[in-house]
């Protein structure tokens, strides 16, 4: 980890229904092996979890951009993880809350972290505050081998529970949906996530970007089941995502939450 300086803080963000981007650190700790921010980052893949750069001067950048920028929504964060661990000690992604909290930006939180909670002070005082969790699977031993840092899915879904009591929107991007997924588990799986309050489910598919399904092997290859599975619906089975899409949409529409499809 190092300490670094930044010039700006607020990015403008070609995500759908995000005007800007805000990224406290650069790199993450929870280390997935499916993370796509390598490539986007043009990061070499075998340092992807190995360090963190911890923007020490971001909410003082924030604080004097806000007074420039036309309100909009703002997503924390786009390529890192605003919450992980190191989040705890410096407290960036707070800090730069607060400072959004004063001109009442709209904001939009992805996560894969129970962090999350500490904040609902602050979050419960934006007139528009989503939290978003990424949780791809329900099965928090395959959870251990891809994503090996970031809070269980049972911390998760606490913590989506606990937003949602605090009446701050609360959606699930349910995705990279794991292989090892069937049909017969989706209406399980998005009644737990009904359960839990949320607003609407976002759902994507294993995205096979260069180096991306061979960090996967490689980090599975000691567990011969899932390395057999994943192979099989993610190489041999052209039909194996379009199949769980559509028993989605239909789950979806029958339980009445909304589906946001970013396959």
């Amino acid at each position: 980890m190092r300490e670094v300086m930044c010039k700006t803080a607020l990015s403008p963000s070609r995500l759908p229904g995000l005007t800007y981007s805000l990224n406290p650190y650069k790199g993450c700790q929870h280390n997935c092996a499916y993370c796509y921010v390598p490539n986007v980052l043009k990061i070499n893949r075998k340092l992807w979890g190995s360090f963190v750069d911890i923007k020490i001067n971001i909410p003082l950048v924030l604080s004097k951009e806000l007074k420039k920028k036309k309100p909009d929504v703002v997503g924390i964060s786009t390529v890192t993880d605003p919450y992980q661990p190191v989040e705890k000690k410096y407290k960036l992604t707070r800090y730069c809350l607060e400072q959004l909290l004063k001109h009442d930006f709209p904001v939009c939180i992805q996560t894969k972290s129970s962090l999350v909670i500490r904040d609902l002070d602050v979050l419960s005082r934006f007139s528009d505050a989503e939290v978003m969790h990424s949780i791809a699977t329900l099965n928090d031993a395959e959870r251990q081998l891809l994503e090996p840092k970031s809070s269980s899915i049972e911390k998760r879904l606490y913590a989506l529970k606990e937003c949602s009591k605090a009446k701050i929107k609360t959606s699930v991007f349910f995705g990279p949906i794991y292989p090892t997924i069937s049909i017969d588990n989706i209406p399980k799986i998005v009644d737990t996530f009904i359960e839990i309050g949320v607003s609407k489910i976002w759902i994507d598919s294993l995205n096979l970007k260069p180096g991306i399904f061979e960090n996967v092997k490689q980090t599975i290859s000691s567990n011969k089941e899932m390395d057999t599975v994943f192979l099989k619906n993610v190489s041999e089975d052209t039909e194996y995502y379009k199949n769980l899409r559509k028993e989605i949409f239909k789950i979806g529409k029958e339980k009445n939450v909304e589906i946001v499809d970013a396959f």
